[in-house]
């Protein structure tokens, strides 16, 4: 049990569920203890209000139906759910799933309300009474897979996974499941087939990214590993989830919206992305960090004026936001506005100094400018930190072209083109240097 739900009121003065007499012949329902919900937003617990009274209502209307009082049950449960509140969603659930026990949503709802509060064995049983129900689910599949991988069981795991793969052979997620069970298996050659392969099919498949770095680590491959540790990083992601969607787009939060943007943004569509931080920021307009992701999501849009004044906003709010700095800086260097970039990018470093992007940034446009020996401390500091980053090495060799050290120069682009074949700007860099041309 977590701390939120350590401590436990009577919400409305009365247990839900306690106050509703059931006709005798309807099975016994289980009371809702509800948790304290004081640290939520207030408009959360309106929306906890309001779903309260509508089971209210429900339970005590001699016309509502079996199915009636069960999706009233489960309206409030996924709102519970949506809250982080475990303990009493799976109450929810459990009373609709007693009232209408034909209706997969309930138990698989209660399988998610058992993974919220680390109970595995019930979260299986719970995953397979859905797909008793709705054989075929992907996402169900998925979670007993995933819930079965849990409590170590690789085979049972893998038994599911590989049946929800024949489904859908190019699914991201179950491929990255295979892989999981395959790392726990220690067979890290299948492991890497498995997420190189979920990467080929998505490339934008970030969680993909980390596991990886695993698999490449068990066969000894530590620079496709540090590569891979580089790149962005999220949470796996089910299939295809309308259930959990619905969960996800109920709350009223900033926290929720947030989490809705990042979700748009993940699937390329910063549009949708925009709106949802702009609800956030509205919802908490002291979080500097959500003022920063919509900038974000404006930019990808188009609107570089909007982002900057959100970027603006995030640093009013929090002057040492590293990432408010550099983005800010980037949309300053499109400008040509070279000090005022150098300005923040020097600020992000300063704020973050293991920031790669502000670090080539800001040495890059020290470059442009022909400011060759005070970028090329910048370059060192990357390949120092990073020693396979190709645009630092890049950077580097040109700063000694400007400085007219060719001869080193040549000897890094060789270097350069050695160990980055898949970038022809070495080589290309090589010629221009062999006839005399300007490389930068």
């Amino acid at each position: 049990m977590t701390p939120r739900q350590a401590v436990v009121v009577a919400f409305a003065s009365v247990a839900i569920g306690c106050s509703f007499k059931a006709p005798a012949a309807a099975p016994a329902l289980r009371p809702i203890v509800m948790p304290d919900l004081s640290s939520v937003a207030e408009s959360v617990r309106e929306q906890a209000r309001a779903r309260e009274s509508a089971l209210t209502r429900t339970m005590g209307s001699a016309q509502a139906t079996a199915s009636d009082r069960a999706a009233a049950y489960g309206e409030f449960g996924k709102l519970l759910l949506a809250a982080e509140y475990g303990d009493a969603a799976e109450t929810c659930f459990a009373n609709a799933e007693l009232l209408v026990p034909d209706d997969m949503r309930w138990p698989y709802y209660r399988g998610h309300a058992y993974r919220k509060t680390a109970q595995p064995a019930k979260a299986e049983a719970a995953f397979e009474r859905a797909l008793m129900r709705q054989p075929g689910n992907l996402a169900a599949m998925y979670w007993l897979g995933e819930t079965r991988l849990d409590q170590g069981r690789t085979d049972a795991a893998a038994s599911v996974f590989e049946q929800a793969l024949a489904i859908d052979p190019r699914s991201t997620s179950i491929l990255s499941g295979l892989g999981h069970v395959d790392l726990a298996r220690n067979d890290f050659a299948s492991a890497a087939a498995r997420f190189e392969q979920a990467l080929a099919i998505d490339p934008g498949a970030t969680f993909i990214h980390y596991p990886l770095a695993m698999a490449y680590r068990g066969l000894g491959n530590l620079a496709k590993a540090e590569a891979e540790l580089r790149q962005p990083r999220a949470p796996a992601t089910s299939p295809v989830d309308p259930l959990m969607q619905d969960v996800a787009r109920l709350l009223d939060s900033a926290m929720a919206y947030q989490s809705r943007g990042i979700d748009a943004l993940r699937r390329n569509d910063a549009a949708s992305a925009a709106g949802f931080f702009r609800r956030a920021t509205e919802l908490d307009p002291s979080s500097a960090s959500l003022h920063h992701r919509l900038g974000t999501a404006l930019f990808l849009s188009g609107d570089a004026s909007g982002a900057t004044r959100e970027f603006e906003e995030a640093l009013r709010l929090s002057p040492q936001l590293a990432r408010a700095h550099y983005s800010l800086g980037v949309i300053l260097a499109s400008r040509r506005r070279s000090a005022a970039a150098i300005a923040h990018f020097t600020a992000a470093v300063r704020a973050e100094p293991d920031y790669l992007e502000a670090r080539l940034a800001l040495a890059d446009v020290l470059r442009g400018l022909g400011r060759a020996r005070e970028a090329m401390p910048h370059y060192e500091e990357v390949l120092h930190r990073h020693p396979d980053v190709a645009d630092a090495e890049l950077g580097y060799a040109m700063s000694l072209v400007i400085l007219g050290r060719r001869d080193e120069a040549r000897v890094r682009f060789l270097a350069g083109a050695r160990q980055h074949p898949d970038r022809p700007e070495f080589s290309d860099a090589l010629s221009h240097l062999s006839t005399g041309s300007d490389t930068r």
